[in-house]
């Protein structure tokens, strides 16, 4: 039997404390709600006040249930309010000695039997459970934000947790509603881990000119699917926060540089710029708090350039395109040429004999092919889209071929998603010309074309194929020439992350996706995406990925290549991380 917790403790009223304080006064249990001072007691009861009369204008919460939900919070100042609590949650700022200078207190003042948990989001809670005399009644509660809507909550023992204690808090959290998900005390514990590491390879991408803050957000939302993308994100977390549980993840974590803050956030929170709740951080926002969004020196205008920016050979115009040639036989060209049916373009496909798996058949192929006739009917198109499997072998010899038939001038476009485009642009005497297209999904639903310049494609080549995509109702994300574009760069790594924490032991596959789709709101949890897209894609788009920058951090978790070298990809050979025989 898992004991009762009757009353408990809550220590810090912030946004996060008023959370936790509202999670248990919902669900019956009477609270002790504790700050510093008066004067942030009374900040603490005026988040608490704003979020419920919220969730009553809003239709979750009836003024009766309200009201009974204040009258079980007691508002105390100091920590001696919290004498016959059965439980306590402290949730202070992320500073580890004001943590284990609050629990040593704790010790002192709780009754022997009570649990103490912190709701730290990266700090060892083994470094403060030692604080007191009591490590086996500490252990980890970290609610995710806002706590009251969020369903996951980390549960995490140290070394030397009860196993008691560890139950009862985990029946705790199924009273409370939530999903509690056991794990170690390791540094970001799982959601945290996953994403910042994403959240900084993003702030990475900007810091480098690769791509805009907003097509970074936009790549992020329409490709995969996030409810937010990760500059948005991190203004609402606030950069100082992020900052913070970066540089603890990086000195815990064996200093992964992943975790290691792009210099770019150190700068900003140095500035100021802290997101939200100072009115500037990566965007500008209508005023300190505002979650509303106001042009600034970076918005782009109409055509897609920052105001500070010179438009890319802006003394070229962009080609008028009325006819496309596709260039390929499989699902990609075919989903190609749908669309630009659909978009009103007329379209010449030109289909070799075979283009499938088999490297040998396909050369041999595409030689009978290039001496073939086929080809002149590209002559007078506006536009070519390759859509041919990644060899780049192949795509060379198609594009210098392209380049013997097309008029001067025509926009020749590639559909990888692995290779470096500027090594098929050079294939042909016009790299000018020639820019990578990638559409992460199927080409009929997909919302999202990563338009990939290299260093030698001009501003007219861009500006023709922005156009063309706008007519298809597609949005165009802008992105330098490196492996994974935008999208996969940040996807692969992060699922590449999940892989290395069950292939160490640290969690499960359904541990990880309930953190994931429960903490963080993603659509689908890491391991259910990987069996999904299949497991062999994964490791070449994560091959590529350490090819090109040779980063520890990105090299193919060896689990994952095992999986794959055993035939086990996922859904399509119903087996990959799950068992999917039965689906």
């Amino acid at each position: 039997m898992s004991r009762d917790f009757d009353t408990v403790g809550v220590v810090g009223l912030g946004t996060m404390g008023a959370g936790i304080v509202e999670v248990f006064a919902r669900n019956g249990v009477s609270v002790v709600a504790v700050e510093i001072s008066n004067s942030a007691l009374d900040r603490g009861r005026g988040n608490l006040t704003t979020s419920t009369d919220r969730a009553v204008t809003r239709g979750k919460l009836s003024p009766t249930d309200r009201d009974a939900l204040h009258s079980r919070v007691t508002f105390a100042v100091g920590l001696d309010a919290l004498g016959d609590v059965d439980l306590v949650v402290e949730a202070v700022p992320e500073r580890l000695d004001l943590k284990r200078r609050i629990f040593t207190e704790l010790d002192q003042v709780c009754k022997p039997a009570a649990i103490l948990a912190t709701n730290t989001s990266s700090l060892s809670v083994t470094e403060i459970s030692v604080a007191t005399r009591r490590p086996d009644q500490v252990i980890g509660l970290h609610f995710f934000n806002p706590a009251p809507v969020m369903k996951l909550v980390e549960v995490v023992r140290t070394v030397v947790t009860a196993p008691g204690v560890v139950h009862d808090v985990e029946a705790l959290c199924a009273r409370l509603g939530k999903v509690g998900v056991t794990i170690g005390d390791r540094a970001g514990f799982v959601a945290n881990a996953l994403l910042f590491g994403y959240l900084n390879q993003a702030v990475g991408m900007v810091e480098a000119g690769y791509a805009s803050r907003e097509d970074v957000d936009l790549a992020v939302r329409l490709g995969c699917g996030l409810p937010m993308g990760p500059f948005a994100l991190l203004d609402l977390i606030g950069l100082d926060t992020a900052y913070e549980i970066l540089d603890t993840m990086y000195r815990r974590g064996g200093r992964d540089r992943r975790h290691a803050p792009a210099p770019l956030l150190r700068q900003m929170v140095t500035a100021g710029m802290l997101g939200r709740k100072s009115g500037e951080g990566f965007y500008t926002y209508e005023r300190p708090g505002s979650a509303v969004v106001v042009p600034d020196d970076r918005t782009p205008a109409a055509d897609g350039v920052p105001a500070t920016s010179a438009a890319p050979d802006a003394d070229g115009a962009r080609a008028t395109v009325r006819t496309v040639g596709v260039v390929g036989s499989g699902a990609t060209a075919a989903g190609l040429v749908e669309v630009f049916r659909r978009g009103g373009f007329d379209v010449v496909s030109v289909t070799p004999a075979e283009d499938g798996s088999d490297r040998l058949a396909r050369s041999t192929a595409w030689e009978q092919f290039a001496r073939s006739t086929a080809w002149e009917q590209l002559a007078d198109v506006d536009l070519v889209v390759e859509a041919v499997p990644d060899d780049l072998g192949v795509k060379q010899e198609i594009f210098a071929r392209l380049d013997e038939i097309c008029r001067p001038g025509v926009v020749l476009a590639t559909t990888t998603a692995t290779l470096p485009v500027i090594d098929i642009a050079m294939a042909t005497r016009r790299p000018a010309d020639v820019l990578g297209l990638h559409l992460p999904g199927p080409a009929p639903t997909t919302r999202l074309v990563e338009v990939v310049r290299t260093i030698r494609t001009g501003g007219p080549a861009v500006e023709t194929v922005r156009a063309v995509c706008a007519a298809l109702g597609k949005t165009a994300v802008i992105c330098g020439d490196r492996a994974g574009f935008i999208v996969n760069a940040l996807l692969f790594p992060y699922l590449n992350d999940a892989i290395r924490m069950v292939a160490g032991g640290y969690s499960t596959p359904d541990d990880i996706d309930a953190a994931m789709t429960l903490g963080c709101g993603y659509p689908t949890g890491p391991f259910e995406l990987l069996d999904t897209v299949g497991l062999d894609h994964a490791l070449g788009v994560q091959q590529a990925l350490y090819r090109q920058s040779r980063e520890p951090g990105l090299a193919p978790v060896p689990l994952l290549r095992d999986l794959v070298t055993a035939g086990r990809l996922g859904r399509e050979t119903r087996h990959g991380f799950r068992d999917h025989r039965g689906d």
